[in-house]
């Protein structure tokens, strides 16, 4: 390896990444990039030395391109610039210790100011420089599928008014939601909330809007009360857990499996799309951790028996990067990438981190339920669904287009908690109330 006095080429080469195996990857850089003050001495800093001690070591400047790269960290570390051009500047040799940034503290690389400029500027800038390394792989757009008006309103124990329904509905297809999913033709024995199914969608066909409203038809006879009310897309669900299909529709996995297989059949006689919801992908409240190879296997059915779109549910929230990741892998073998969607339950918090690595394993159908409204009657303690106001902050923050309006949903959730008589507990739409009624106090 070439050198020039005590400087190696090594130590200036571009830096290296490293993947997690998840499409994460981190960067090794040195401990301490500090530069010496004497004149005409630059020295370099290696973190290779025992107990992470660092050795000067002196070398000329012989060289435009070295001294440039040099200039660049000095800069920096001087404080005359706010962010190095990392890309110029040679992180150490494997078995080097992992640091996030070349500096730390108020000079982190992700979070730096520009001169003069401003944070929300700043971040942008970040995140345009870290993005192929930090998150590799995310989809320019994602398709979020509002699922509060179903699965959000379902098992609550008050009626809800229909006007309130349908308003509901409009000002969600209002806000940009590409999908509104509007009811469930189901048995009103057994979902009493939406027993006005019909009534609902006969307001809510005649809206004027680019929006979808499918509706959940779990056998051929809800198939056919649909189509009589005017619905346009259907969707049915099934589990990958026998024993929550038998407890949730009474019958067997297998036979759960034919009756789609019918919905389809019929529904695309008539040019009508069917989605399919895959419960318990994660695990269940009767059998626990349900394997990967069974969802896959689930998924599959689903998809070669017509379902343009299939939903895997997370549907008791117990899942992390460590169980959603193996999942999608194994499915995404067996079923088509653009073919799936994600729906995670927020029981232990991990729902939005569950969705970014569905991202970045190139999953953009994601859903969401208005003020994180809905949980499944059937597992005791799991909470409702992912906040679509908190899945539209974090695209924002991603700058992934979604052509959601963040501030109308919001608005949506506290029109919505206020007719269900509950205060907002969407982190997103707290934080925004705290904000306003701060800089309302102010005034």
């Amino acid at each position: 390896m070439a050198s020039v006095g005590e400087l190696y080429e090594r130590d200036i080469q571009p830096s290296q990444s490293e993947s997690s195996g998840l499409g994460i990857l981190w960067t090794r850089t040195p401990i301490n990039c500090g530069i010496s003050s004497l004149s005409n001495v630059a020295y370099s800093m290696d973190d290779r030395e025992p107990e992470g001690g660092c050795k000067s070591r002196a070398f000329d400047n012989h060289s435009d391109g070295r001294a440039e790269r040099l200039a660049i960290l000095r800069n920096y570390v001087g404080g005359k610039s706010a962010t190095p051009d990392v890309s110029r500047i040679r992180a150490p040799r494997k078995g080097g210790k992992r640091h996030h940034n070349v500096a730390s503290g108020d000079r982190s690389l992700l979070m730096s100011l520009k001169e003069g400029g401003d944070s929300e500027n700043a971040n942008v800038d970040g995140m345009k420089r870290f993005r192929p390394k930090l998150l590799k792989g995310l989809p320019s757009y994602v398709k979020i599928v509002e699922v509060g008006p179903r699965d959000g309103l379902q098992n609550e124990k008050t009626t809800i008014p229909t006007s309130v329904k349908v308003e509901l509905i409009r000002r969600l297809a209002g806000a940009g939601l590409p999908v509104v999913e509007a009811t469930s033709f189901v048995s009103p024995k057994w979902v009493p909330q939406l027993a006005d199914a019909k009534d609902v969608m006969a307001d809510v066909r005649n809206c004027k809007s680019r929006c979808q409203f499918p509706v959940l038809t779990p056998n051929l006879k809800g198939l056919e009360a649909a189509i009589e009310a005017g619905a346009k897309e259907v969707a049915f669900f099934t589990a990958a857990s026998e024993s929550f299909v038998r407890t949730n529709i009474n019958c067997s996995l297998e036979e759960s499996l034919v009756r789609g297989r019918q919905i389809c059949k019929a529904a695309q006689g008539r040019n009508i799309p069917v989605r399919g919801y895959v419960s318990c992908a994660i695990a269940c409240p009767i059998e626990g951790p349900v394997p990967a190879a069974k969802v896959a296997y689930v998924a599959r059915e689903l998809y070669d028996m017509g379902c343009h779109e299939i939903s895997l549910g997370d549907t008791i929230g117990v899942g992390t990067p460590g169980t959603v990741a193996p999942m999608l892998e194994a499915v995404m073998a067996a079923v088509p990438t653009e073919c799936l969607a994600v729906h995670f339950h927020d029981t232990y918090g991990q729902a939005l981190v569950n969705i970014l690595i569905a991202l970045q394993m190139g999953i953009n159908v994601v859903d969401s339920s208005v003020a994180g409204l809905g949980g499944c009657p059937y597992a005791k303690g799991a909470t409702g669904n992912v906040a679509t106001e908190d899945v539209v902050y974090l695209l924002n923050g991603l700058r992934i287009q979604h052509d959601v309006d963040l501030d109308k949903v919001i608005a949506i959730g506290e029109f919505i908690c206020d007719q269900l008589g509950r205060t907002p507990s969407c982190k997103t739409t707290v934080a925004t109330i705290a904000k306003l009624q701060s800089e309302k106090a102010k005034l």
